[in-house]
């Protein structure tokens, strides 16, 4: 028989408040915050009251040594011996009746849980005004526990007897005493507690967690590292806490983390500092380097702990740091971005937070040098759905990036991050990537707020109006609301010409907000009856001004609607290069990057290196199998955000050249050979051509010749042939970091609707 790692234990609900009471228990919030209704507590108390099983609860022994002070605390303060892995609402609901303590719900508001309960039947309530005024119930059965039971008893007796006409026989007087001192009894009610031994790891507290609860919560690591805080350093963990509360609470007063972007979680702030303490986003191995466990030897070491503990406090000081916070969000406006209507990916800002607060204080950047440095980052990090993929592997990937560089140096730490955005926002990103994702109806779509953020920038006027675009956009809500984006070609005349459907009607290029002049806010005309309506009222040169901010082609109320389409995506990619060029100060154009800086950026979400397309460098004979795997690359850039595949490039940056490739040609030995090849096995792959979305060069670099595949991202789903053959194309792969997956089922469907809208 395998050996266990729990044991069943009884205890009564006395001892188990008891032991919350004194600390032996913990509290924290290793699943969700409290969430129960109170009508929730007062069924958990009629189940109780009337015998039915409540369900098991589930602790974890923390390891902690009996009076083990916690770190940072003063000695009075000791760390729990168990905590309560599942059972969480339970206890807080019959802790919070029993012993009449507030709880805190999720919009930080403090409140009592009354449960009222009418012995003539047997019945619970949740209290309210009228169940105060009804003298045939207790109204709070709090008092039962923490005010003396006689004192309660005899008040409702009194109470019932004012309201009866007679008096009451002692045998009904007598049964309704019985069950109030029923409901008193519960206090002795026994619960079946799991207990989990302290040498549990996380990764099986989960798993057993997981297959116990029948809602299936899902643990994740942050859990447990705040689980673990609530061990040894609860007051780390309230400092998260407390930061997040008055980012929301509308009754605080004077400096709070309060923000328009974001309402930030403990979690989230504690991967902030994680990363800042430990360079570490995969928080796998935080939670044993935290319990001050060695990662070679498995020993656990006390002293190595508070020494852990103390560098990711300095870290979440520095996080926390009210100055810090709204200097790194003046970043995020700089970029152009309003409010939290424009944020598709908290990754994406708590990320950038995390290399502010790094360049900040590690390289000794200046916050005036670092707001447009950041804001340039966040604004590729966005619009590129940097962080949305894996976002834990390409932030350690990131962070990797910058570790090599030397500290103090704030000039290496700006240049590398701008030469990874550059290697982003490269030529064929603005002509032909950008215009592809903007073809979309998508009202989330990072693309379209990439474009709105472009006309804050650019402090670009509402079409039709002297009101500025910010405005509208600005959370406080001063500007119309009778202004909004709306459609270009009206949707009855689209549908006098045939065309149909949200995604054709609501597509991004056929949107703008306009200011309606009043003679033209209800009417279905075509742009070029209404457009020389409106154009004798505002001034010719406004109305160039605007056309070029609001991507108007020349003589665009002519085309046809496909058309019009397909060149304003181009104009607001145009538009959107512009903006973003304003963020680089002195650098009025953005420089392209060369081959050479791609190399030393290294692999990516954007860049792969394969060492060869035909011969093996292994087994040194032509191998038909690289083709698949180049399919594969440039099938995995297409559905994501476009890239540049180097062909001819270890994985190491190492450069060996595609000489190698050429031998296996043919008689075309040469760049025009192997293009041929490429654009063969291209097109015979995938499921549509990629003449539009793929370019092809032949650089030198260090006198060797390499194959450059530029691929821009396609405007809807690009399938390969299987690498085991097949009549159609049915593999869908998508990059993802430094890595190109391939996805099935519900996931590819997920994928589809998030990508492409």
């Amino acid at each position: 028989m395998p050996p266990t790692m729990y044991r069943d234990i009884g205890y009564s609900l006395n001892h188990l408040i008891e032991d919350i009471k004194v600390g032996r228990i913990g509290l924290p919030d290793i699943q969700r915050p409290f969430v129960w209704s109170a009508a929730k507590t007062r069924d958990l108390f009629d189940s109780m009251y009337r015998g039915y099983p409540i369900g098991t609860l589930m602790f974890w022994e923390t390891g902690a040594e009996v009076g083990t002070r916690q770190i940072g605390m003063e000695s009075a303060i000791r760390s729990p011996q168990l905590l309560i892995v599942d059972g969480q609402q339970r206890l807080t609901a019959l802790f919070a009746v029993l012993t009449g303590r507030l709880i805190l719900t999720k919009s930080f508001e403090q409140r009592r849980i009354r449960i009222a309960f009418r012995p003539d039947d047997e019945t619970f309530e949740v209290a309210d005004a009228a169940i105060e005024r009804d003298a045939h119930f207790i109204p709070d059965i709090t008092a039962l526990w923490s005010t003396g039971y006689k004192a309660t008893v005899r008040q409702f007796f009194d109470r019932l007897g004012q309201v009866t006409a007679e008096d009451m026989p002692d045998a009904d007087k007598d049964e309704l005493e019985e069950r109030i001192y029923r409901l008193r009894d519960l206090r002795e009610f026994r619960f079946q507690v799991v207990e989990l031994g302290a040498s549990t790891s996380e990764e099986q507290v989960a798993e057993i967690f997981v297959r116990i609860n029948s809602e299936g919560v899902q643990l994740n690591q942050s859990d447990f590292i705040l689980t673990l805080m609530s061990v040894y350093w609860e007051k780390g963990r309230r400092q998260l806490e407390n930061f997040s509360r008055t980012a929301v609470d509308p009754t605080v007063t004077g400096p709070s983390p309060r923000n328009p972007f974001l309402d930030p979680s403990p979690d989230q702030l504690l991967r902030v500092a994680v990363a800042v303490a430990f360079r570490r986003a995969r928080l796998q191995h935080v939670y044993n380097i935290l319990r001050g466990k060695d990662l070679e030897t498995g020993r656990v070491s006390a002293e190595r702990r508070q020494q852990q503990f103390e560098r990711l406090a300095a870290a979440q000081e520095k996080a926390l740091d009210l100055t810090s916070w709204h200097e790194f969000l003046k970043c995020i406006a700089t970029a152009g971005f309003r409010s939290r209507k424009m944020i598709t990916s908290d990754n994406a800002l708590l990320f950038s937070y995390t290399l502010w607060l790094i360049g900040r204080h590690d390289f000794g950047l200046e916050v005036p040098a670092l707001r447009p440095v950041i804001g340039r980052w966040f604004f590729m990090a966005h619009t590129t759905g940097r962080y949305t993929g894996s976002p834990e592997s390409q932030l350690e990937s990131d962070l990797g990036r910058i570790a090599g560089l030397p500290v103090g140096d704030g000039t290496a730490f700006v240049a590398e991050l701008d030469r990874i955005v550059a290697a982003h926002f490269t030529g064929d990103y603005w002509d032909i990537s950008l215009p592809n994702r903007l073809d979309t109806s998508s009202p989330r779509s990072p693309a379209l707020f990439a474009y709105l953020a472009a006309l804050n920038i650019l402090d670009a006027e509402v079409l039709f109006s002297d009101l500025r675009v910010k405005d509208l956009l600005d959370p406080s809500g001063a500007a119309p609301r009778s202004i909004e984006r709306d459609r270009l070609f009206h949707r009855r005349h689209l549908a006098s010409l045939g065309i149909s459907g949200t995604r054709q009607t609501n597509a991004i290029a056929n949107m703008a907000y306009v200011d309606w002049p009043p003679a033209e806010r209800s009417n279905a005309d075509a742009p070029r009856d209404y457009l020389p309506r409106i154009a004798e009222t505002v001034d010719p040169e406004t109305l160039a001004r605007q056309s070029r901010w609001h991507a108007l082609p020349v003589g665009w109320e002519q085309l046809d609607y496909p058309t019009f389409l397909e060149r304003r995506r181009q104009l607001i990619a145009r538009v959107v290069r512009d903006a973003f060029n304003t963020l680089t100060g002195e650098r009025k154009r953005y420089v392209p990057t060369t081959t050479e800086d791609l190399i030393a950026a290294g692999e990516s979400q954007t860049t792969e290196f394969k060492s060869s397309g035909r011969w093996n460098i292994h087994t040194q004979q032509h191998d038909p199998r690289l083709g698949q795997i180049l399919v594969k690359a440039v099938c995995g850039f297409l559905n994501a955000e476009g890239g540049v595949l180097l062909i001819g490039v270890e994985d190491d940056g190492r450069v060996l050249g595609i000489e190698s490739d050429f031998a296996t040609l043919g008689t075309k030995q040469n760049a025009d050979g192997y293009e041929l090849f490429l654009r063969q096995l291209l097109d015979h792959n995938l499921s549509a051509s990629t003449a539009p979305t793929v370019r092809i060069r032949f650089p030198h670099v260090e006198g060797k010749m390499i194959c450059q595949v530029s691929v821009a991202a396609s405007g809807r789903p690009i399938f390969a042939r299987p690498a085991k053959g097949g009549a159609d194309a049915s593999d869908f792969w998508v990059r993802v970091g430094n890595a190109t997956k391939q996805l099935h089922g519900d996931d590819l469907i997920k994928y589809q609707a998030e990508h492409w809208g």
